[in-house]
């Protein structure tokens, strides 16, 4: 039976092309060295070296087994560097789910910057509603998801992400576009553009006017905040979203400006509750983490 020291020591030899440098390869004594091939050859019962003067040469056997052989070792190294790769998170696959609002620019971005340092590395990203995103994770389609505030479900687990502030998103043209910040005042009479009844964003919304006493005039209502920010950019309206949405529509027909009180739009990521996080998982949602937390709004109209 073939020993593998016996063909390390093989190949050491035709790499180095002698006895003594292959020794040193592999760090063992000229003796062993000239064991190991005597016994590779008598185990295939095939002469591999020649002696010609005080060196050997390869015979013709020897050359076609090397093809094999180094066949085999490169397909052990590939492997070898496939496992190095996964430990330092350069390689792997990783499936993420999203919402809207992170799925249409904020979440891309960022998957771009974190695959520029890892280019083994595959991301199938995947967006639609907070339920849908649920149900992907929970069905084990998406190692990570990103749905809007926190739920209860026995086989997934979810932690809140940092906290960001609600903006106020007017028509670029509109008169309140000349001001600072806006305050629940500001929109008194005004046509607005809701969210989605079932969203709890709508829910802090409505709660905030009414605390203050402000009557609004809603003329369209929309589950997704693109459609809301698309329908100011159009004239139609103004409306309160999630900052993220609304980079979106900057310098596109949509003015920007902070909302006080503030209302905070909260997010949280979703992983199932039976497996653990992979260590690449786990590298993506400490610097998503990290990128949401500093994330900032760009120069405002």
């Amino acid at each position: 039976m073939l020993n593998p020291r016996q063909i390390e020591a093989f190949r050491a030899v035709m790499l180095s092309g002698g006895i003594t440098t292959a020794a040193e390869l592999l760090n063992i004594s000229q003796p062993a060295v000239s064991r190991l091939i005597a016994d590779l050859q008598y185990a295939l019962k095939l002469t591999l070296f020649e002696r010609r003067g005080s060196r050997i040469a390869p015979t013709s056997e020897a050359m076609s087994l090397y093809q094999e052989v180094e066949r085999s070792f490169v397909g052990l190294e590939r492997i070898e560097q496939a496992a190095r790769d996964l430990q330092e998170r350069r390689a792997g696959t990783l499936r993420v789910a999203a919402m809207p609002a992170m799925a249409i620019g904020f979440l891309p971005r960022f998957v771009a910057r974190f695959l520029e340092e890892r280019p083994r590395v595959d991301v199938s990203l995947w967006g639609s509603s907070s339920p849908q995103v649920l149900d992907w994770v929970a069905a084990g389609q998406c190692e990570l998801g990103f749905g809007q505030s926190a739920v209860e479900h026995a086989t997934v687990l979810c932690e809140r992400m940092p906290r960001v502030r609600a903006v106020a998103v007017v028509p670029s043209n509109h008169p309140l576009a000349a001001r600072k910040r806006l305050v629940p005042e500001d929109f008194a009479g005004e046509a607005f553009i809701a969210l989605g009844a079932a969203t709890l964003m709508r829910y802090s919304i409505d709660a905030m006017f009414a605390e203050h006493g402000v009557a609004r005039s809603t003329r369209v209502e929309t589950q997704l905040t693109m459609i809301a920010c698309a329908m100011v950019a159009a004239g139609a309206g103004i409306s309160i979203v999630d900052p993220f949405t609304a980079q979106e529509y900057a310098g596109r027909g949509v003015a920007i400006r902070p909302f006080e009180p503030a209302i905070t739009f909260e997010m949280a990521v979703l992983h199932s509750a039976q497996r653990s996080l992979s260590t690449l998982a786990q590298d993506f949602l400490g610097g998503f983490r990290d990128a949401v937390a500093t994330f900032r709004l760009p120069e405002q109209e």
